[in-house]
């Protein structure tokens, strides 16, 4: 039995069936794999553009619808927070303002009821003084019969032991001259 050996020879292979050098740059080859080329691109072109780009691209219009509502969202959220902020410190203020008011009437109140008891305590003075003028009143008048007493029993004393008569309208009248200063 004989054996065939295909001896292909050229400027890319050599008698033996091996390559000379490297294959991609043999010119013989290069329509060839310019033809391969061009078809394994052309299959790539539509396997990206018929499977992959179109998914791609719904996952980035996905992923930027997602990324836009959630700007939205955060949007919204900023106002709600500057709507509530603005909601406290208005809150804020009508409670200090009606604070302000409850310790204005207290105060009021407290000085209603300061101006009641110092009027009481004003009139229970007077009325005190009054009943302590009239006390010393009594008591001044009281003195001054008591004293002008003593001093006619004095007098007429003195006048009986220094040997006089002791007339009692003559006694009574120098006690009262001398009494009037």
């Amino acid at each position: 039995m004989a054996t065939q050996t295909n001896t292909i020879a050229g400027a890319c292979v050599d008698a033996g069936g091996s390559a000379l050098g490297m294959p991609q740059l043999c010119a013989e080859w290069m329509p060839n794999q310019i033809f391969w080329l061009i078809v394994t691109l052309i299959a790539i072109f539509f396997v990206m553009s018929r499977i992959a780009l179109p998914r791609i691209g719904a996952i980035l219009a996905e992923r930027s619808g997602t990324i836009t509502n959630d700007i939205a969202a955060a949007e919204d959220f900023k106002n709600k927070a500057a709507e509530a902020e603005t909601a406290y410190e208005q809150a804020l203020t009508d409670a200090r303002a009606k604070a302000q008011e409850i310790i204005a009437k207290a105060k009021a109140e407290i000085q209603a009821d300061l101006n009641v008891a110092l009027q009481k305590a004003d009139a229970a003075i007077a009325a005190k003084a009054a009943e302590s003028e009239a006390a010393i009143g009594e008591i001044r008048d009281s003195a001054i019969k008591n004293i002008t007493e003593v001093a006619t029993d004095t007098a007429k004393e003195l006048v009986l032991a220094l040997g006089g008569t002791a007339d009692a309208t003559t006694i009574s009248a120098a006690v009262n001259a001398r009494m009037k200063g």
